[in-house]
């Protein structure tokens, strides 16, 4: 793909130099090409993808810190396969969750703790290091069909910067080799020192590339969250563009948008993010154009006086938003304090849903108040880490309470997958704020064209 110049491109740090994570990344010629809309509604698209991209990609299936003793475990389930991820004596491993002997679901608990798996249908049972240990009755058995000692069927499962994935295919390639992006990048948050503090999982009604594209990208912000306008630089986001699908956008927050007409006044917004920050809104003499350092300034302040090393964070990751997709499915919100993990996930058998799986990962803290209200914890959330909580799981017709923004943006995504069917919409037309999405796209053909 060819390199080409845009002088639209915003740069959040035009100083950044280019080892740096906050450089921007040249443009990339990615065609102006309309992609068929049927694969958002087609069973047979369905199938495809399945074979060409669920069961051939690094799939992030959880996080180190779900798994602290020898003997945890937690399902990963994508379509029709179940995953048992679980911590054995030589590290985590994963297995498909399904018994050598007759094909029998082995766990139904999402997680829990068990150093040995036993079969339900006939009490066949294995090690968590996929060993079998015992077969009922194995006297009654030819010699020549279980004297080979049929364990658990592992699943390919690396390690990245706190992250468990997992990957369907015999001998896949590296997981490093095929992530993306900068080598440092995401360890640079400490995911790996972060616990889970909620975990939701809800039904949402459209195609999981309806969800994928409307978290890439920030022009929809003005139109359906119009209350973001005064607090989020829509307009100024810098988009970055890495292999194999990955990519990401800096959205600067602490700034008004471009749309807004007064960019002097400290809104209410603003002045919410710098009692955020442990500024008194009453005493900050700049306008609105400052508020974005002064947050920055803060939170290095407060970084010093707790004893957290912040030295690796460029300024803007103190106050944006460095939302970092990984292909196919995957977004984190990466932030020093915490990150948000989302999944998109498609229904097992219906194109036209999605689960929409995410986890806030925390820094361990017993002061509830270090959890910034933009992380959207429900009142009373512990963040301690000392105690995993429970999934929650929800159905499309329900509240899973994850705020306003979310909440608008699972209500107007079924309308999106609606008009996709629609004789008047021939295919989506994408322009510079929406990059993320043609460089999605471009990767998922790519793939789908392998043999």
């Amino acid at each position: 793909m060819s390199r080409i110049k845009n002088k639209r491109t915003k740069v959040i740090n035009p100083n950044a130099s280019s080892d740096s994570y906050e450089a921007k990344q040249p443009t990339i010629d990615l065609g102006v090409q309309c992609y068929d809309k049927s694969s958002y509604f087609d069973q047979k698209s369905m199938q495809a993808e399945w074979h060409k991209i669920w069961s051939r990609s690094w799939l992030l299936a959880g996080v180190v810190s779900d798994l602290r003793d020898v003997g945890d475990y937690f399902l990963f389930e994508i379509l029709d396969e179940s995953i048992i991820v679980t911590l054995t004596k030589e590290g985590i491993k994963a297995f498909y969750n399904v018994c050598s002997h007759r094909g029998a679901i082995l766990v139904d608990e999402p997680r829990g703790n068990q150093k040995v798996f036993v079969c339900p249908f006939h009490n066949w049972t294995f090690r968590n290091t996929g060993d079998l240990i015992r077969i009922t009755d194995e006297d009654t058995f030819d010699p020549r069909i279980v004297g080979h000692r049929p364990g658990l069927v592992g699943v390919e499962c690396e390690i990245y910067a706190g992250i468990i994935f997992i990957n369907l295919q015999d001998n896949p390639s590296p997981l490093k080799e095929e992530i993306g992006l900068p080598e440092g990048y995401l360890e640079t948050y400490r995911i790996d020192k972060m616990n889970v503090v909620r975990h939701v999982v809800s039904e949402w009604g459209s195609n999981w590339k309806v969800g994928v594209e409307a978290f890439y990208e920030s022009y929809h912000l003005h139109a359906v969250h119009p209350e973001t306008k005064g607090v989020m630089g829509d307009l100024n986001v810098q988009y970055d563009l890495y292999p194999f699908g990955a990519s990401r956008m800096i959205v600067p927050l602490g700034q008004p948008s471009p749309r807004v007409h007064d960019q002097k006044t400290v809104s209410e917004g603003l002045q919410f993010m710098l009692s955020e920050a442990g500024i008194d809104p009453s005493t900050f003499k700049g306008e609105a154009a400052d508020v974005r350092g002064a947050i920055q300034k803060a939170k290095r302040q407060y970084a010093a006086a707790k004893g957290l090393d912040y030295s690796g964070f460029e300024d803007g990751q103190l106050s944006d938003s460095w939302a970092t997709g990984i292909f196919p499915n995957v977004q984190i919100g990466c932030h020093p304090e915490g990150v948000f993990i989302m999944r998109f996930v498609p229904h097992p058998f219906e194109p036209e849903r999605f689960y929409y799986d995410t986890m806030t990962m925390f820094m361990p803290s017993d002061d509830a108040a270090n959890a910034p209200l933009w992380m959207g914890l429900p009142e009373g959330t512990d963040i301690s880490g000392r105690v995993r909580p429970p999934t929650e799981y929800y159905d499309i017709d329900q509240d899973p309470n994850l705020g306003l923004v979310l909440s608008q943006d699972a209500a107007f995504l079924p309308k999106v997958q609606r008009g996709m069917r629609s004789k008047g919409f021939v295919g989506q037309l994408w322009g510079e704020q929406e990059q993320r999405l043609r460089h999605f796209h471009v990767e998922l053909n790519r793939r789908l064209q392998i043999a």
